[in-house]
């Protein structure tokens, strides 16, 4: 009976240190299956895919210069095209940087499940360890003492179930080890995968900015040439002005539909300026570029009027409206790039210039702050910035008066 009493006693510690050692992974455990593991070598897979259409989708700017070539003769045909391609850059690197910050979170996740898997799979080893030690110290005395002790042939046969029972146990704890340490390895590979498609993607941004600021220096270039071309001056000056003769003329059309529309509503229900302050249309600005009023031409070298605030700011950064309206315009031109023309109501006007993409619509409601574009450097524009304008009553009049700086 004493015998007994020590067998029972040993086998209730044994299976205490299972139950201490296990304590929370056999709930992970639990969890972890062949579909754990396919999920892993999946992502893994993934993530190379990822890694590989990065690296082949790049731009490729020798090429697309080399198509521009062509039209270079018509200068308004060559910043059309070349705008073209500037927009499609400009939402390629949108979209990496999209993918960077998706990848971080994603790195930051899968770091904290290794993590998890790697504990668990320390706390096995040492349960492992303990149960190793003590089949070590105690057992054959163990399985001895099972035998020996036993009343008849029947408690015998229990015994050995028993014992069988405690092997199968090993066992099984073996294989979860195996699985759990390959699981951990895959972690780690996924990881390491997705550090690498992440260190792809930012080398990706650099790559397509430095392809973006390639071509707006290509056409900063090609304008001033033929800017600056001494036989061809007083045909660059009346070239610009007929530019902003065209951009005038645009302007008013787009004014006198809107005046037109207004005459059909009933004075109450038409939109009115509350004259409140402007909000400032580009916050990521590094410096005013060119400033309102009467200047010389930094390229042609005669006295112009500049209609408007030239914001320098970084390719992609966000054009806000300055004030709430109605979008009466939120297109392209040779010479304003994509543009927008906002209605405030009482005869006044925003305009914003040479953005890199358009993020609202002929007829749609604005809020003041709202985000509208993105900086850009499309039309006649030779780097990034906003032409920012205001018109009233017709006529251009000075953004200060409105933006309260």
């Amino acid at each position: 009976m004493k015998k007994w009493k020590k067998v029972l006693c040993l086998s209730l510690c044994l299976l205490l240190i299972f139950a201490v050692g296990d304590k929370y992974q056999i709930v992970a455990h639990a969890e972890l299956t062949n579909d754990s593991i396919k999920q892993k070598e999946a992502e893994i897979a993934k993530a190379k895919e990822e890694k590989k259409s990065l690296q082949s989708g790049l731009t490729n700017v020798k090429e697309l210069k080399k198509q521009l070539e062509a039209s270079k003769s018509d200068l308004a045909n060559y910043i059309a095209e070349l705008d073209a391609n500037l927009a499609d850059i400009q939402a390629k690197i949108a979209e990496l940087k999209e993918m960077v910050s998706t990848k971080e979170q994603e790195i930051e996740d899968k770091t904290k499940e290794l993590e998890e898997a790697v504990a668990v799979q320390e706390a096995q080893y040492e349960a492992m360890k303990s149960r190793i030690k003590f089949m070590y110290e105690k057992g054959d005395t163990l399985y001895l003492e099972l035998f020996f002790g036993s009343d008849n042939f029947g408690d015998m046969l229990n015994k050995a179930d028993y014992i069988e029972m405690l092997s199968s146990y090993d066992r099984k704890m073996l294989d979860e080890y195996v699985a759990q340490a390959e699981y951990v390895a895959l972690c780690k590979e996924s990881l390491e995968e997705e550090k690498d498609v992440l260190e792809e993607a930012k080398k990706s941004v650099e790559a397509e900015e430095a392809s973006l600021n390639e071509l707006i220096s290509a056409k900063e270039q090609e304008i001033n040439a033929v800017s600056s071309d001494i036989k061809n001056k007083e045909a660059a000056i009346a070239e610009y002005e007929a530019d902003i003769a065209a951009q005038n003329e645009t302007i008013a059309a787009l004014e006198k539909a809107v005046a037109e529309e207004k005459a059909k509503l009933a004075a109450e229900q038409g939109r009115r300026y509350d004259g409140g302050i402007f909000t400032w249309p580009a916050p990521s600005y590094t410096r005013i570029s060119d400033d309102y009023g009467t200047r010389i031409h930094p390229i042609l070298g005669v006295q112009q009027f500049h209609n408007g605030i030239d914001m320098a700011a970084p390719g992609g950064s966000p054009i806000l409206a300055a004030y709430d309206g109605t979008v009466v315009a939120a297109a392209y031109s040779n010479s304003m790039g994509n543009y927008i023309m906002i209605d405030h109501g009482d005869s006044l006007y925003t305009i914003y210039m040479h953005a890199s993409a358009l993020y609202v619509s002929k007829g749609q409601e604005v809020s003041k702050g709202q985000k509208i574009a993105a900086v850009g450097s499309t039309g006649r524009s030779t780097g990034n910035h906003l032409h920012f304008s205001v018109r009233k009553n017709g006529s251009y009049v000075s953004p200060w008066s409105y933006l309260g700086k």
